[in-house]
């Protein structure tokens, strides 16, 4: 009679010690989502949407051309603060300082110092170069001031019939005698009476009343500039110093809102431009040169105790042409709010009345300027500067009477400038 037997007793299942153990040749299997990501509306009214609309615009500017970027960023024309660079409001260098994030040193930096006769050497103008570079000034100053005999001028307009040609004749002079000693000059665009604009959002505000109501918005500015003139080269000047200098600086705070400056409101099409259009390959600032209006009299501040605002004009011109000068230099190299520089962008200027000259250099280290990217990047935009300092006295019996050599080797080491 046959037996019978349970399978389970017969047939042993193999037994492992380590049953848990996951063996170092298998892969992992991924997990490979069956449906794409939920995203939220592109025409919904929720801040979910409105957070979609504003990274979709952010990628189309970043992949987008440098002309087609200049124009989405600035297509949208609303009301702005147009900055003016020469204004008599008083302390405008500070509210300038804050609204373009610039911190003011005083001094040059230390390649242009005064005692620059070693440094003026090491570029090849001996003590018979500089000879010839003071005549040449000189015979720029009598030009206009004693050979030249003009009837007497029409009110208001000295500066622009008398000083303008003198300066003029001197840009174009010291430019073409110092091409020799630097050769990027003897490829540079010397610009006449250009125009030089940028726009830009630093801030917000709650509007008041209309259909938007409580709603916030950014606070715009635009600078319209126009130098006397400016040199433009293919090479970038070398920075001033690294940018991690300005991580501890500190800018010029007000709260007060800007039309308390007064600053006032305008609807106009926005522009960035340098002077020069895109395809020109001179894209670089080097020296711009600013002509002082004749409603700007030094005697006359004096007399009306208004002393401390003398170098207060001269500056708040530096630090807003400067501004908007490099700030279109880095918006046609491809950067703007959300991409912000990768170098320092530099370039100088000089503000003169005739006989008074003030030298500046600044460094722009940031363009990340509005109210969402401000507080992310410690960067501050730099400035030097100078007290105004005289070329010369007066002429008399066609003698140009104390003229300085101090600066006349300012301006030639601001030329002799170069990477």
């Amino acid at each position: 009679m046959a037996v019978r037997t349970r399978l389970s007793l017969v047939f042993q299942k193999p037994f492992s010690l380590f049953r848990n153990q996951r063996y170092a040749h298998t892969e992992a299997v991924a997990n490979v989502t069956a449906y794409p990501a939920v995203l939220p509306s592109l025409t919904a009214k929720s801040s979910a949407a409105q957070g979609r609309r504003v990274e979709e615009t952010i990628k189309k500017i970043d992949s987008a051309d440098v002309q087609d970027k200049l124009n989405y960023l600035t297509r949208i024309e609303r009301e702005k603060f147009v900055i003016y660079p020469q204004t008599f409001a008083r302390n405008a260098d500070k509210w300038y300082q804050h609204f373009t994030k610039t911190v003011y040193i005083p001094g040059l930096p230390e390649k242009f110092s005064v005692d620059a006769g070693p440094e003026l050497r090491l570029h090849g103008i001996d003590d018979a170069a500089f000879a010839a570079l003071r005549t040449l000034v000189t015979h720029a100053i009598l030009q206009e001031h004693w050979y030249t005999k003009k009837r007497r001028v029409f009110l208001s307009r000295h500066q622009e019939l008398v000083v303008g040609p003198y300066l003029r004749n001197l840009v174009s002079g010291l430019t073409h005698s110092m091409a020799k000693y630097n050769p990027l000059l003897m490829r540079a665009s010397l610009d006449l009476n250009p125009q030089v604009n940028f726009y830009w959002r630093n801030g917000q505000r709650i509007i008041p009343r209309g259909h938007r109501r409580g709603h916030r918005e950014p606070t715009r500015f635009q600078i319209d500039d126009l130098p006397h003139s400016q040199i433009r080269v293919m090479e970038q000047l070398p920075q001033f110093c690294p940018m991690e200098v300005s991580y501890d600086a500190e800018v010029p705070e007000i709260a007060a809102a800007p039309n308390t400056m007064p600053l006032f409101k305008r609807q106009y099409k926005n522009n960035i431009f340098t002077g020069s259009k895109l395809p020109d390959p001179a894209c670089y600032g080097h020296t711009q040169f600013h002509l002082i209006p004749d409603r700007y009299h030094r005697d006359r501040m004096a007399r009306q105790d208004k002393s401390d605002q003398i170098e207060v004009f001269i500056r708040a011109n530096g630090i807003a042409s400067l501004f908007a000068w490099t700030g279109a230099q880095a918006t046609y190299q491809g950067f703007w709010d959300r991409s912000d520089v990768n170098r320092p962008f530099t370039s100088q200027a000089v503000i003169t009345d005739g006989r008074y000259f003030s030298f500046f250099c600044y460094q722009l280290n940031t363009v990340a300027l509005s109210h969402e990217m401000n507080s992310k990047s410690p960067r501050k935009n730099l400035m030097w500067g100078t007290e105004s300092l005289q070329l010369f006295e007066t002429v008399q019996d066609g003698q140009v009477v104390g003229l300085n050599d101090d600066v006349l080797r300012l301006l030639a080491l601001f030329l002799l400038n170069r990477h």
